[in-house]
């Protein structure tokens, strides 16, 4: 069956902004980010923070676990994204990002799980 759903698009700006506010509220610096992550320079900080650039999966686990928050609290979806898909094209979508965070977490793939990863992030999705 073919589910249609909106898909789920990150906020780069606003996740940016929000990055920031995170590392200012808790009294990090951004050299304390550089450090923390092993970065020789600070320019891909900055890239987050000006919402160039998202952080890597591995990046943004790291990032939440130092500021103690879910991923989610991190990343800011934008409010309505416009762009509707159905089940197969989400599916083939997301299917390489959702691997490869499936085998950080050591879940196996499979399509299924993909939906049970999108239901966790956005409950009113499915």
């Amino acid at each position: 069956m073919m589910v249609d759903i909106r898909y789920p698009v990150i906020d780069l700006p606003a996740t940016g902004e929000n990055i920031l506010r995170m590392r200012e509220s808790r009294g990090f610096s951004v050299r304390d980010l550089q450090q923390f992550f092993g970065f020789d320079a600070p320019q891909a900080i900055y890239k987050w923070q000006r919402g160039q650039t998202l952080p890597s999966v591995d990046n943004l686990f790291a990032l939440a676990a130092l500021f103690r928050v879910p991923i989610d609290a991190i990343l800011v979806p934008m409010p309505d994204p416009g762009l509707i898909c159905n089940e197969q094209q989400a599916s083939a979508c997301c299917s390489a990002f959702l691997n490869r965070l499936l085998r950080i977490r050591r879940v196996p793939f499979h399509p299924s799980t993909i939906w049970s990863v999108v239901e966790a992030v956005l409950p009113s999705a499915a």
